[in-house]
Protein backbone atom coordinates (compact mmCIF):
# COMPACT_ATOMS: atom_id res chain seq x y z
CA UNK A 1 0.00 0.00 0.00
CA UNK A 2 1.33 2.90 -1.08
CA UNK A 3 -0.24 6.42 -2.26
CA UNK A 4 -0.15 6.25 -5.70
CA UNK A 5 1.39 9.17 -7.53
CA UNK A 6 4.01 9.12 -4.48
CA UNK A 7 7.37 10.79 -4.83
CA UNK A 8 8.32 6.92 -4.01
CA UNK A 9 6.17 5.36 -7.06
CA UNK A 10 9.72 5.89 -9.31
CA UNK A 11 11.35 3.29 -7.21
CA UNK A 12 8.91 0.63 -6.93
CA UNK A 13 8.41 0.55 -10.42
CA UNK A 14 11.76 -0.31 -11.03
CA UNK A 15 11.35 -3.28 -9.16
CA UNK A 16 10.90 -6.29 -11.30
CA UNK A 17 7.49 -8.48 -10.85
CA UNK A 18 8.84 -10.72 -7.90
CA UNK A 19 7.98 -11.23 -4.42
CA UNK A 20 9.46 -8.95 -1.66
CA UNK A 21 12.40 -11.11 -0.60
CA UNK A 22 13.17 -12.26 -4.18
CA UNK A 23 13.59 -8.70 -5.59
CA UNK A 24 16.06 -8.00 -2.42
CA UNK A 25 18.22 -10.85 -3.11
CA UNK A 26 18.29 -10.12 -6.76
CA UNK A 27 19.17 -6.71 -5.65
CA UNK A 28 21.80 -8.11 -3.40
CA UNK A 29 23.06 -10.45 -6.46
CA UNK A 30 23.44 -7.18 -8.60
CA UNK A 31 25.86 -5.66 -6.81
CA UNK A 32 28.20 -9.08 -8.14
CA UNK A 33 27.33 -7.69 -11.86
CA UNK A 34 28.73 -4.35 -11.84
CA UNK A 35 31.66 -3.69 -14.04
CA UNK A 36 34.38 -3.16 -10.80
CA UNK A 37 36.74 -2.25 -13.21
CA UNK A 38 35.16 0.69 -14.60
CA UNK A 39 34.08 1.75 -11.60
CA UNK A 40 38.04 1.85 -10.71
CA UNK A 41 38.94 3.39 -12.95
CA UNK A 42 36.64 6.81 -12.34
CA UNK A 43 38.07 7.15 -9.19
CA UNK A 44 36.43 10.51 -7.89
CA UNK A 45 35.24 11.93 -11.40
CA UNK A 46 32.04 13.34 -11.73
CA UNK A 47 30.03 13.92 -15.05
CA UNK A 48 29.00 17.78 -13.95
CA UNK A 49 30.08 19.95 -10.85
CA UNK A 50 28.46 19.08 -7.95
CA UNK A 51 27.44 15.52 -8.70
CA UNK A 52 28.20 12.86 -6.35
CA UNK A 53 31.43 10.17 -7.23
CA UNK A 54 30.95 6.71 -6.95
CA UNK A 55 31.38 6.52 -3.62
CA UNK A 56 29.13 9.47 -2.68
CA UNK A 57 26.68 7.54 -4.86
CA UNK A 58 27.04 4.15 -3.37
CA UNK A 59 27.35 5.54 -0.04
CA UNK A 60 23.79 7.31 -0.37
CA UNK A 61 22.14 4.34 -1.31
CA UNK A 62 23.62 2.47 2.31
CA UNK A 63 22.48 5.82 4.42
CA UNK A 64 19.22 5.55 3.08
CA UNK A 65 19.10 1.85 3.47
CA UNK A 66 19.70 2.34 6.99
CA UNK A 67 17.26 4.91 7.71
CA UNK A 68 14.55 3.25 5.68
CA UNK A 69 15.06 0.17 7.74
CA UNK A 70 14.40 2.17 10.75
CA UNK A 71 11.43 3.28 9.55
CA UNK A 72 10.36 0.09 8.83
CA UNK A 73 10.86 -1.22 12.15
CA UNK A 74 8.88 1.36 13.67
CA UNK A 75 5.86 0.87 11.25
CA UNK A 76 6.34 -3.44 12.10
CA UNK A 77 6.40 -2.23 15.44
CA UNK A 78 3.41 0.10 15.45
CA UNK A 79 5.34 3.03 16.85
CA UNK A 80 3.03 5.72 16.63
CA UNK A 81 5.70 8.80 15.84
CA UNK A 82 6.65 9.68 12.35
CA UNK A 83 9.92 8.72 12.00
CA UNK A 84 11.98 12.28 10.81
CA UNK A 85 13.46 13.01 7.65
CA UNK A 86 16.89 13.59 6.56
CA UNK A 87 19.23 15.58 4.69
CA UNK A 88 20.63 13.53 1.62
CA UNK A 89 22.97 16.03 0.94
CA UNK A 90 24.20 16.87 4.39
CA UNK A 91 24.34 13.29 5.02
CA UNK A 92 26.82 12.57 1.53
CA UNK A 93 28.74 15.97 2.55
CA UNK A 94 29.56 14.43 6.14
CA UNK A 95 30.17 11.28 4.99
CA UNK A 96 33.12 12.14 3.23
CA UNK A 97 33.01 9.05 1.27
CA UNK A 98 35.45 9.73 -1.59
CA UNK A 99 37.92 9.14 1.33
CA UNK A 100 36.82 5.01 0.63
CA UNK A 101 37.20 3.24 -2.47
CA UNK A 102 34.63 1.69 -4.70
CA UNK A 103 35.80 -1.78 -3.17
CA UNK A 104 35.03 -0.89 0.74
CA UNK A 105 31.53 0.86 -0.22
CA UNK A 106 30.37 -1.81 -2.03
CA UNK A 107 31.30 -4.19 0.64
CA UNK A 108 29.24 -1.87 3.41
CA UNK A 109 26.67 -1.84 0.88
CA UNK A 110 26.27 -5.67 0.37
CA UNK A 111 26.14 -6.02 4.14
CA UNK A 112 23.69 -3.22 4.68
CA UNK A 113 21.74 -5.12 2.21
CA UNK A 114 21.69 -8.60 3.91
CA UNK A 115 21.10 -7.23 7.17
CA UNK A 116 17.77 -5.56 4.91
CA UNK A 117 16.78 -9.16 3.61
CA UNK A 118 17.18 -11.18 7.26
CA UNK A 119 14.98 -7.97 8.89
CA UNK A 120 12.29 -8.81 5.96
CA UNK A 121 12.53 -12.36 6.27
CA UNK A 122 11.85 -11.95 9.76
CA UNK A 123 8.39 -9.99 9.56
CA UNK A 124 5.22 -12.35 8.93
CA UNK A 125 2.09 -11.15 6.44
CA UNK A 126 0.90 -9.02 9.80
CA UNK A 127 3.85 -7.29 9.91
CA UNK A 128 3.95 -6.54 6.44
CA UNK A 129 0.71 -4.86 6.04
CA UNK A 130 1.26 -2.56 8.91
CA UNK A 131 1.07 1.18 7.71
CA UNK A 132 3.24 4.58 9.00
CA UNK A 133 4.16 7.45 7.21
CA UNK A 134 6.96 8.02 5.79
CA UNK A 135 8.05 11.98 4.57
CA UNK A 136 4.02 12.23 3.99
CA UNK A 137 3.26 9.63 2.49
CA UNK A 138 1.42 6.16 4.09
CA UNK A 139 3.04 3.22 3.02
CA UNK A 140 3.12 -0.43 4.07
CA UNK A 141 6.35 -2.43 5.43
CA UNK A 142 6.26 -4.48 2.35
CA UNK A 143 6.02 -1.00 -0.08
CA UNK A 144 9.36 0.20 2.08
CA UNK A 145 10.87 -3.04 1.02
CA UNK A 146 10.30 -2.74 -2.78
CA UNK A 147 11.54 1.10 -2.26
CA UNK A 148 15.12 -0.51 -1.05
CA UNK A 149 15.82 -2.70 -4.14
CA UNK A 150 14.20 -0.07 -6.49
CA UNK A 151 16.52 2.79 -5.06
CA UNK A 152 19.26 1.19 -5.74
CA UNK A 153 18.59 0.30 -9.03
CA UNK A 154 17.40 3.47 -10.05
CA UNK A 155 20.85 4.71 -8.92
CA UNK A 156 22.74 2.04 -10.50
CA UNK A 157 20.85 3.08 -13.55
CA UNK A 158 21.92 6.52 -13.19
CA UNK A 159 25.79 5.30 -12.71
CA UNK A 160 25.62 3.41 -16.28
CA UNK A 161 24.11 6.23 -18.21
CA UNK A 162 25.94 9.30 -16.56
CA UNK A 163 28.83 7.85 -15.05
CA UNK A 164 30.14 5.17 -17.47
CA UNK A 165 28.24 6.06 -21.05
CA UNK A 166 28.82 10.13 -19.96
CA UNK A 167 32.49 9.71 -19.81
CA UNK A 168 34.38 9.93 -22.82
Amino acid sequence: MLTKGSYFDRYIDQVEDLELIQALEQSLLDLDHLPIGEWRALGNWTYAEGKWTLPDIIQHIIDTERVFCYRTLSFARLDPNVPPGYNEDEYARNARASRKTIDQVLDELKIVRQSTIAMFNSFDETDLNQVGTCWKYPMNVRSMGYILAGHQKHHLTVIKERYLQGRG
